[in-house]
């Protein structure tokens, strides 16, 4: 089961993390999202463990727990969507509704 842990202190590691559920059972996966550009942590990244049962208590758990400070949320990972894909919301792909290099209404004098 994929998990989402959000609200992480910028200095909590993928091994900080793995401990934290690693409590709960067994973890065959962490991702701390980072910055792609400076590399810090963005503060959520996601855990993956095999085992249901564990997983569920693992969030029932640790979802508002106190984690070096910070009140983690912790719940079922959904799955990544073209709706949640923000790229699409500042560009059209569609090329024919782009006015960018329409001089038709160019009102600027030479």
């Amino acid at each position: 089961m994929n998990i989402y842990v959000g609200n992480l202190d910028f200095k909590v590691d993928e091994d900080d993390l793995k401990s934290v559920f690693e409590e709960y059972g067994s973890v065959s996966e962490v991702k701390i999202i980072k910055d792609k550009f400076s590399g810090r942590s963005k503060g959520f990244g996601f855990v993956t463990m095999n085992d249901s049962a564990e997983a569920k208590k693992a969030m029932g758990e640790l979802n508002g727990a106190t984690y070096e400070n910070r009140e983690m949320v912790v719940n079922e990972a959904r799955e990544k969507t073209e709706s949640n894909n923000r790229s699409n919301n500042f560009r059209s792909n569609n090329r024919s509704n782009d006015r960018s290099n329409d001089r038709s209404n160019d009102r600027r004098r030479y």
